[in-house]
């Protein structure tokens, strides 16, 4: 009876434990779960931000440069003129971002400075900017429906509008000009000769700052206005080699110490030291490197690997940024064929076989529909023939795809048969489809592959 009794007692216990166990692996996948959701949140967020922890790679004294120079203006009341000139990529509107950030964290400078944004993309004219201006300074009542004789008195006026009394008083105002190149082609430069011109005379304190990739934007800037331009110039360039792209790689996946749960940041921070340590994860990271020291385009490789990321598999492996790699480097246009019908991509090994034929010139639909015609009658094949009006629709869907497009120039031709027309993918492109194209018949696939007859 005894050892009956213990035998239960035992098996009571058993029970429990096994009971527990559960209950404690329901709460680690809970917590799991929990910390792979902050860290998604946490890292997206960052990613699509383009910043790590408010910190900046290479360019700290471009960012100290511009911040005295803004601090100034919505300070002291100085105005002033920069221009932040760096390649696409290099920073210059993170950079600006994160002065602007730093700036407005001064109450004096919240309360009291204007941000006016324009986008030379966007303001394709002079008049589209002031339109802009004043309704980002909130003045549409102000100016309501006075009529000026020039655009300086209109500026001029909405400037004043700002003014409390003195110049000591008034609002400063921040103008970023991003795409700043294009506003040089406006008619006479007459946007930045004003606002140059008010930022070197004692009226209301302005910073005109302006963003562009080209080195020769001052050889682009008519004299009166380069004469009224401060000559202020940031200049950004990607200098740092592979070891401070890997510490950069570092710091954009590592969890801040703020992380709630210590034990996960523990584990995290390390397999990724782990994992930037692997040599297949730094040959990814290499080729990337060598394309570009973009880092918008390491952000992006990192958020397809993050997307793996999930309570079943909770660190990152090597084999997410391979799969990531991967998609980085799919060519859309390929992946655009994958989706073609089987006529559409008969005209487009037609197209093929013509670009080799005659070397890259143009073709017209006769052109492409005769090519298709031979392949159809030297296979005598009735399930690849169609109506010639079924393969110009075909075609026409080609063109919508931005797969083929109309040469440039005036064109005369009053049929669309006989319209001229150029490839967009070449030979690589075709045959990387090829392989990969679902369930392509043999005869399409012997077609593609053969030389031109």
């Amino acid at each position: 009876m005894e050892g009956k009794g213990a035998g239960s007692c035992g098996k009571g216990n058993r029970k429990v434990w096994i009971r527990m166990s559960k209950r404690k692996l329901k709460e680690d996948s809970f917590t799991n779960r929990e910390c792979i959701s902050k860290v998604q949140r946490i890292l997206r967020e960052r990613f699509c931000h383009q910043n790590t922890n408010g910190k900046l790679f290479g360019i700290e004294l471009q960012c100290k440069q511009l911040l005295e120079l803004l601090k100034r203006t919505a300070i002291h009341g100085e105005s002033n003129s920069v221009l932040i000139i760096g390649p696409r990529g290099s920073g210059k509107t993170v950079l600006l971002c994160h002065v602007l950030k730093k700036l407005m964290e001064v109450k004096q400078v919240r309360d009291n400075t204007l941000q006016v944004q324009l986008n030379g993309l966007l303001q394709t004219n002079d008049k589209i900017a002031l339109k802009e201006i004043t309704r980002q300074l909130n003045l549409e009542n102000v100016v309501g429906d006075k009529v000026f004789g020039s655009f300086a008195e209109n500026l001029a006026f909405l400037l004043e509008a700002l003014k409390r009394g003195d110049r000591a008083h008034s609002c400063p105002v921040l103008f970023v000009l991003d795409e700043f190149d294009l506003f040089v082609h406006h008619k006479n430069q007459t946007l930045l000769y004003n606002l140059f011109d008010v930022s070197q005379s004692a009226q209301t304190p302005i910073a005109v700052i302006g963003l562009t990739s080209r080195l020769d934007i001052l050889e682009l800037m008519e004299k009166r206005v380069k004469s009224r331009f401060s000559h202020r110039q940031i200049y950004l360039m990607n200098f740092f080699d592979f070891k401070k792209y890997l510490s950069i790689c570092k710091e954009q996946l590592s969890l801040p110490p703020e992380f709630p749960e210590k034990l996960f940041i523990q584990k995290w921070n390390k397999n990724i030291q782990i994992l930037l340590e692997d040599q297949r994860a730094q040959d990814v990271l290499k080729n990337l490197f060598y394309f570009s020291k973009d880092l918008r385009y390491l952000s992006m490789l990192l958020m397809f690997a993050l997307n793996n990321v999930n309570a079943s598999h909770p660190y990152m492996s090597v084999s997410d940024l391979l799969e990531a790699s991967r998609l980085c480097r799919m060519d859309s246009k390929v992946n655009i064929v994958h989706g073609l019908s089987v006529l559409e991509f008969c005209l487009v090994i037609a197209m093929k076989h013509l670009n080799d034929t005659y070397e890259g010139e143009p073709f017209n639909f006769q052109m492409v529909y005769n090519e298709y015609q031979k392949f159809v009658q030297r296979k005598a094949h009735t399930v690849y023939s169609f109506e010639k009006p079924v393969v110009l629709k075909a075609f026409e869907h080609l063109q919508h795809l931005e797969l083929i497009k109309p040469v440039e120039g005036p064109s005369f031709c009053a049929q669309k048969e006989y319209l001229l027309m150029k490839l967009l993918l070449d030979n690589s492109q075709i045959m990387d489809a090829l392989q990969v194209y679902p369930n392509c018949p043999t005869d399409v696939k012997q077609w593609a592959v053969s030389s031109v007859n």
